[in-house]
């Protein structure tokens, strides 16, 4: 496997379920269509989903300059292949309240898709819970690649059932879920922070 070209680690805040992989300037959410139970985005904006309503996570983010060929699911709970597009180049790992964490810069190569796997594991641990320290893992292994299919390569959690059910019983133009729209709000009040 070859190395990655910017790895770190740290802890990621959570609000209403979520941290973001985000362009700068990107905080409005796509529609909540998690159909894989972990991951879902639009250009410019993924959203990845935690089991802790608000809180801290653990993190550890890898980049790399060609797909990642090793598959390592021993110890996680959900793993899966999703494809996000960079507007700008500039995504990092986001948290909609605070400052970006002290992560790697997620798409180095510039504007264009890129492919992530998303490892989850301790999702049920927190169960809707406020946290203040990490009861949930996430790693996350990125690299340039083409649009393509969801590749689930695991799924075990509650947390992630519960996601999956939930964008099954979704019509496609049915409102937000309630959350959302403090989600809305909290993401525009952040962009017109940015923009000041």
């Amino acid at each position: 496997m070859s190395e990655p070209v910017a790895l770190a680690s740290g802890w990621v805040r959570v609000e209403y379920h979520a941290f973001h992989l985000a362009d700068a300037g990107q905080y409005d959410p796509p529609p909540f269509r998690p159909h894989n139970g972990l991951i879902f985005s639009r250009p410019g904006l993924a959203v990845v989903l935690v089991g802790a309503n608000s809180g801290v996570v653990s993190m550890t983010a890898e980049v790399y300059e060609r797909p990642v060929a090793r598959l390592d699911t021993e110890g996680w709970d959900e793993v899966v292949d999703h494809s996000v597009e960079s507007l700008s180049g500039h995504m990092q790992v986001a948290a909609l309240m605070d400052d970006p964490p002290d992560l790697p810069l997620l798409t180095p190569f510039g504007p264009g898709h890129y492919r992530v796997r998303v490892h989850a594991r301790g999702r049920d641990r927190a169960d809707d819970a406020h946290v203040s320290e990490p009861l949930e893992d996430y790693l996350l292994q990125i690299w340039p690649g083409r649009q393509e299919p969801d590749l689930v390569h695991k799924q075990s959690d509650q947390c992630g059932e519960t996601f999956r059910r939930a964008a099954l019983n979704q019509p496609e133009h049915s409102p937000s879920p309630p959350h959302e729209d403090d989600w809305n709000r909290k993401s525009r009040a952040r962009l017109r922070r940015h923009n000041n």
